[in-house]
């Protein structure tokens, strides 16, 4: 089974990703875009859904962290903020794919299925 790294701070937002995830992948929890940076670091992910605002370190931050040491590890970035901007931004950065929040499941497993399958 493929196993996806959730980099959320948000307690909420969790929870309903493990309840996307939860029938066709593993998965794990970063609480910070640091903690992301070292789980990815340690190995075992097949993609990341990175928050894009997070403390410590913010989702952006990170995601340029991992691309230089992991460039084909997909990274979908998770934002509250619509914007073509935001879009944009999180692609020049290095995010594979970009999912507004509040995240429908369908759209949600289509895009992970995209990048890593079931």
């Amino acid at each position: 089974m493929k196993t996806i790294l959730v980099a959320e701070d948000n307690d909420s937002n969790y929870i309903l990703m493990t309840y996307i995830l939860r029938r066709d992948y593993q998965f794990q929890r970063a609480r910070n875009g640091q903690e992301a940076v070292d789980m990815v670091n340690q190995g075992g992910f097949d993609l990341v859904l990175m928050d894009v605002k997070m403390p410590v370190m913010d989702g952006l931050e990170a995601t340029a962290i991992i691309k230089e040491q992991h460039p084909d590890l997909p990274i979908i970035a998770l934002t509250a903020n619509a914007f073509d901007s935001d879009r944009q931004l999180a692609l020049n950065t290095g995010c594979n794919d970009f999912l507004a929040k509040p995240v429908s499941s369908e759209k949600c497993l289509t895009m992970i299925a995209k990048y890593i399958g079931k």
